[in-house]
């Protein structure tokens, strides 16, 4: 379960989180939405003592940063480990959740130079980011679950075959999920995503061998 520990920092609140992200850690979102609302600013978030994060982790700091988008404030991740890092990579949510013009390192702007865009206009962008990242998540989640209901893993393990496959086959994870999805419907994987899921599902920390993967995808109809 997520633990965090919450320090002001001038118009900010810098959350310190640490152990995993998951659905569990949606229970932290009343706390955060009243740090939010007591904040000028928003929140940073320090994630580098995570070490697990799935999509229900990603799902509640995005739910946190839409409610900071219609506060005018924001939230950004200012430092996070590996499992962090590739999630946030792997979903293309990097951008909406580390820039938000606000750089710690940055040097000041000379003096006499163009002001930024307009506000309106960056708004607008940084919620079209975040419709695209919400819509992929049902097809993930779904993904997920037919890889459990499928080879009998535990979410944690699905999600780690989900991740693995995605590295290994050069595929962004929310397109290799609709692809699963879509095996249910009849169509079939690319022979390549089969094999690696295959060795992916094999190497799930599971207590019996994984069961070959079957032609017509990872889930059949039964009767």
């Amino acid at each position: 379960m997520a633990t965090m520990d919450v320090v002001a920092d001038g118009d900010r609140m810098t959350v310190t989180m640490w152990g995993e992200l998951d659905l569990g850690s949606r229970r932290l979102l009343p706390e955060l939405y009243d740090m939010l609302t007591l904040s000028d600013g928003g929140i940073d978030l320090r994630l580098d003592a995570v070490g697990f994060c799935d999509c229900s982790g990603l799902n509640a700091l995005l739910d946190l940063h839409a409610r900071a988008v219609d506060q005018g404030k924001s939230v950004t991740v200012r430092s996070c480990g590996v499992a962090v890092e590739r999630l946030l990579d792997l979903t293309g949510t990097r951008e909406l959740l580390t820039d938000s013009g606000r750089t710690e390192d940055a040097p000041p702007a000379p003096s006499g130079t163009a002001p930024p865009e307009e506000d309106g206009q960056d708004l607008r962008a940084e919620v079209a980011q975040l419709r695209r990242a919400m819509q992929t998540r049902p097809t993930i989640d779904l993904a997920r679950g037919i890889l459990m209901a499928s080879f009998g893993l535990t979410p944690e393990a699905a999600w780690s075959v989900l991740v693995r496959t995605s590295q290994n086959t050069n595929t962004k994870l929310h397109d290799l999920a609709r692809e699963l999805v879509g095996t249910v419907r009849g169509t079939t994987l690319p022979e390549q995503v089969q094999r690696q899921l295959a060795a992916a599902v094999a190497g799930a920390n599971r207590p019996d061998e994984a069961p070959a993967y079957p032609t017509g995808g990872p889930a059949e109809e039964r009767g």
